[in-house]
C-alpha cells in the first residue's frame, strides 16, 4: 500500500480521531480483527507519549494548539505489518485461567500485561460478551487488536472454563508487550541522562520546527539477541533460583520461531536440562497434550512437530543432553511420535459424511503407557482411537518402549541426519546417574520462569 500523507497536515500529522478511522480502514481486510478506536479507547492513552499498534509503537505528538496527533505514515506502516500476518483460527494457545497466576516481573512502567488484563476482565465480568464492554459502553482492545472477536472459550465437565487465542495473535501481543517494555526503558534512560545534563527546572521535551512537541524518547531501544546455546547443559532447577534470570531470558529471541521475544525456559521434564529460551506461543506448541500422567491425546499440533517443521523441533528437543545421548525423545513425545508416525498405517479411515469419495482418519489418536523410560523392559505403549464414529475401533496396537525407541532412531537418521549425527551413546559423561520421572504437564501452571 503506498505511503502518503494527508495534504494540508503539517509534518504529515493527523488527529487521533482521524487516526482511528485510518487504522480501521487500512486493516479492514486483515486476518487479525482490529479495533475501531485504537487511539482513543482504553487501554490506549496518547498522553503517555505513544500508542501500541500490533507490535509497533507509534509516538504521539502534541501540536502548538494543544491537540494530540500522530504521524500518518507510522499508522500506515503499522497497518501494513498487521495486514501481512497470517492467522490460523484452529491453531490456538491457552491464555488462562491457570491455578496459579502467571508470575511476571513487576514493572510499573509497563502498561500492556495483556494476559493479566484479559484474565481480569473475563473473571470480573463473568463472560466474554459482558467483558466486551467497559464503563460507558466503550470497547476495550489490546494494541489495536479486538481480541474479543477471536477469543475461544472451552468448557470441560461443565465446570472448568479455559480461554484460548490464535497463536498468531498471541505472538503479536507478546511482541507488543516486549516493544512497550523496551520503549519505556529507553524513555527512562533518556530522562535520566537529561537530568544529569540539564537543570532540574528544565522540562525536557523535543520540539519540531513548527513548534510541535513530542513526548517520545529519542534513544534507540535495546535489541534482542539470538540464542546461541549459552544455557546448554544447565539444569532448569538451578537457573530458576538465580536472581535476574527472567531479565536475561527476556533479552533473547525465541530459539524456535526466532522472531518473538523469549519469555520462558523450555526444559526437559525427564532429565531436567534447559533446552532454550522460547516464547509463550512456541512453549505451548511443544507441550504434550496430557490427559493424565501417563496418557496423552495426539492433537493437531503434532502435524507441525513431525511433518512440516520436523528438523527444527527435533534439533530443539535434542538440546537436552539426556535425550541427545539416547537418540530419542522424552517419553510423552516418543509416545506421540509412535502413534502419529510409526502406527500411521494402522489407523482406520471412514468415508466422509458429506458424501465425497475422500476418507477421513478415524476418531482421535490416544496413546498411554505403563512404567517409565527408567525401566524400559517393562514400559509398554498402547495406541488407541477415541471417538470412533462407528464405535468399532479401540486399541490399535501395543509397542514396547525399546522397539519404539529403535524405530525412532532409524527414522531420525533418515529424516534429520544432522540431528542424528550430533547424538549418540558416546555422550553420556555429564548425565545424572538417576533420571527424573516424567512430570505430567496438563496446564503449564508454575512452569514459567517468571
Amino acid at each position: 500500500m503506498p505511503e502518503r500523507v494527508i495534504p494540508g497536515r503539517a509534518g504529515g500529522l493527523i488527529p487521533l480521531g482521524a487516526a482511528d478511522a485510518l487504522w480501521a480502514g487500512l486493516t479492514t481486510d486483515s486476518a487479525v480483527p482490529t479495533a475501531s478506536a485504537a487511539f482513543t479507547c482504553s487501554p490506549a492513552n496518547a498522553r503517555v507519549g505513544y500508542v501500541l499498534l500490533g507490535g509497533r509503537v507509534v509516538a504521539t505528538v502534541k501540536t502548538s494548539g494543544g491537540q494530540w496527533s500522530v504521524p500518518e505514515i507510522e499508522v500506515r506502516r503499522a497497518a501494513a505489518e498487521l495486514n501481512a500476518v497470517e492467522m490460523d483460527c484452529q491453531d490456538l494457545v491457552r491464555i488462562g485461567p491457570f491455578h496459579s497466576a502467571p508470575k511476571e516481573e513487576c514493572n510499573e512502567g509497563t502498561l500492556m500485561r495483556w494476559r493479566q488484563r484479559i484474565t481480569r476482565e473475563l473473571q470480573e465480568l463473568g463472560a466474554p460478551e459482558r467483558a466486551a464492554r467497559r464503563e460507558g459502553g466503550r470497547p476495550s482492545h489490546l494494541a489495536g487488536i479486538d481480541w474479543r472477536q477471536i477469543l475461544v472459550e472451552q468448557t470441560r465437565d461443565r465446570t472448568a472454563r479455559t480461554w484460548w487465542l490464535p497463536r498468531a495473535v498471541v505472538r503479536l501481543l507478546d511482541a507488543a508487550q516486549h516493544t512497550e517494555t523496551h520503549w519505556l526503558q529507553a524513555a527512562r534512560t533518556c530522562q535520566g541522562n537529561a537530568a544529569v545534563i540539564e537543570p532540574p527546572s528544565h522540562h525536557r521535551q523535543a520540539r519540531t520546527a513548527d513548534g510541535q512537541q513530542t513526548t517520545g524518547p529519542d534513544c534507540s531501544t535495546a535489541s534482542l539477541r539470538p540464542y546461541n546455546g549459552e544455557l546448554g547443559g544447565h539444569l532448569y532447577s538451578a537457573l530458576n533460583r538465580k536472581p535476574g534470570s527472567s531479565r536475561k531470558v527476556a533479552g533473547w529471541t525465541c530459539a524456535i520461531c526466532r522472531t518473538a521475544p523469549a519469555a520462558v525456559l523450555d526444559h526437559c521434564h525427564e532429565h531436567g536440562y534447559v533446552r532454550a529460551p522460547v516464547c509463550h506461543s512456541c512453549n505451548t506448541l511443544e507441550r504434550p497434550d496430557h490427559l493424565y500422567s501417563n496418557d496423552i491425546r495426539v492433537a493437531n499440533h503434532y502435524t507441525r512437530l513431525f511433518d512440516t517443521h520436523t528438523a527444527d523441533w527435533l534439533r530443539h528437543w535434542h538440546r537436552c543432553p539426556g535425550c541427545r545421548a539416547r537418540t530419542t525423545l522424552p517419553l510423552p513425545h516418543l509416545a506421540a511420535w509412535t502413534a502419529y508416525i510409526a502406527c500411521r498405517s494402522l489407523r482406520p479411515t471412514h468415508r466422509d459424511a458429506r458424501g465425497s469419495r475422500a476418507r477421513k482418519p478415524c476418531g482421535v489418536l490416544r496413546v498411554s503407557w505403563t512404567g517409565s523410560q527408567n525401566a524400559p523392559r517393562s514400559c509398554l505403549l498402547t495406541v488407541a482411537v477415541d471417538f470412533c464414529p462407528s464405535g468399532e475401533h479401540r486399541v490399535l496396537t501395543q509397542v514396547p518402549y525399546r522397539e519404539a525407541a529403535k524405530r525412532f532412531s532409524t527414522w531420525l537418521a533418515e529424516t534429520a541426519p544432522a540431528v542424528a549425527a550430533a547424538a549418540g551413546p558416546d555422550r553420556l559423561d555429564d548425565l545424572p546417574t538417576r533420571f527424573r520421572p516424567v512430570i505430567a504437564d496438563t496446564r503449564g501452571e508454575g512452569l514459567a520462569l517468571f
